[in-house]
């Protein structure tokens, strides 16, 4: 049975869990519920803290698990990326008061404070900054108006609160994150319970990024058509009844649907629609 850890509270918790259901696992009804099994997928569950999963799982005790890339490095677990899943996406990035600092060039000497020691250390080294970093589980923003650190170094999303707290940006992005799917480091990724696992999540995916396009077009303009609408590997063509007419099916990306269809409307193609797609394997 394959074992499974999955964030139990946080931003990674719900869209995990709803990937997870969309890829026809069952899912804990409650958010007491520490561990579920789910026989007839083989898979057993284990609802953990976002911070420790990748810990549990470099262990060997479970067999993949779905975290934070920062989250991943930061640990320093003995554990590796597998899949991008495309949700909780985050930038990290340093911010300090106007004029203390420019970029990391210019931290040399200065005190960071972060709740991602493991993240900052790192980039401090690869960067060759000889610098202090001070540990801190939340709130970072108040750290320099306490005298506690000169910088910071945090999740940033619209910056709003650095600036509600007289900070500004600065620099390149240390990283960026978004929520993965982790295993131990040197494990064999062919294993077919994992793989497909993967297939299923990857299904997920590729079922939110596209919509299945149906359209009748002219054949004079078919090859007009085709070219706005290649699909994945060619469209499926077929005659219609009303001679010199043919319909067309194919996946495109869903955020370009809107466009795609006025094109074709242009070139004289009708009866265009599209249809979410719930699963899918490529």
């Amino acid at each position: 049975m394959l074992r499974i850890a999955v964030p139990n509270k946080g931003s990674l918790s719900g869209p995990a869990a709803e990937m997870l259901h969309e890829a026809g696992y069952q899912q804990r009804r409650e958010s007491k519920e520490l561990r579920i099994v789910d026989p007839e997928n083989e898979v057993e569950f284990f609802y953990l803290r976002p911070r420790d999963i990748a810990i549990y799982v470099s262990s060997g005790k479970l067999d993949i698990g779905i975290t934070g890339r920062d989250l991943l490095i930061d640990s320093g677990a003995k554990a590796e990326e597998i899949l991008p899943l495309g949700f909780a996406r985050s930038t990290f990035r340093y911010a300090t008061k106007p004029g203390t600092a420019a970029g990391v060039q210019d931290l040399n000497g200065m005190t960071v404070a972060t709740s991602y020691e493991g993240i900052v250390a790192q980039h401090l080294a690869d960067h060759g900054i000889d610098a202090s970093v001070v540990h801190l589980d939340g709130a970072v923003e108040t750290a320099i108006e306490l005298g506690v650190a000169e910088v910071i170094a945090d999740v940033v999303e619209t910056g709003t609160s650095l600036r509600n707290a007289g900070l500004e940006v600065i620099g390149e992005p240390i990283m960026k994150s978004e929520a993965v799917v982790v295993r131990r480091t040197g494990t064999d990724g062919e294993e077919p319970k994992v793989q497909q696992f993967l297939r299923r999540l990857q299904g997920v995916l590729v079922a939110r990024t596209y919509v299945m396009m149906d359209y009748d077009c002219r054949v004079e303009q078919l090859e007009k058509a085709v070219a706005l609408t290649p699909g994945l590997e060619s469209p499926t063509v077929s005659p219609l009844h009303n001679e010199g007419w043919v319909a067309v099916r194919a996946m495109v990306p869903a955020k370009e649907a809107q466009r795609i269809m006025d094109d074709l409307y242009d070139i004289g193609a009708r009866a265009i629609l599209t249809t979410a797609i719930h699963a899918c394997r490529l």
